[in-house]
């Protein structure tokens, strides 16, 4: 197992929460913020902060409007932060593929 890999993980994504964003993100064009809060089981304001963290990085872009006069909010994927989740899915299965070859 080269341990090199562990250090080239992105600390941003592996965070549990963060990665669930991610993964979650990945999934469609975009979601609104209950959809997220919902779908995760998340408090409001532990997404915001996790929220806040990737949209920093520039993995996740937020659009604020209204819909039926009420305010929505949404969450999407940009194209660094798709760059970047694939990028360490990729060396997840290099990690698990090296592990499972050791045995």
């Amino acid at each position: 197992m080269n341990p090199d890999f562990f250090q080239q993980l992105d600390k941003v994504i592996h965070e549990k929460s963060r990665m669930a964003i991610m993964s979650t993100l990945a999934s469609s064009a975009e979601f609104s913020f209950t959809e997220l809060r919902d779908t995760l089981a998340m408090t409001d304001g532990n997404l915001t902060t996790h929220i806040r963290t990737l949209q920093k990085s520039g993995y996740v872009s937020v659009s604020k409007s209204f819909s039926d006069n009420r305010p929505l909010t949404t969450c999407a994927l940009t194209r660094d932060g798709r760059t970047a989740f694939g990028e360490y899915v990729d060396l997840l299965e290099e990690i698990i593929g090296q592990a499972r070859g050791s045995k």
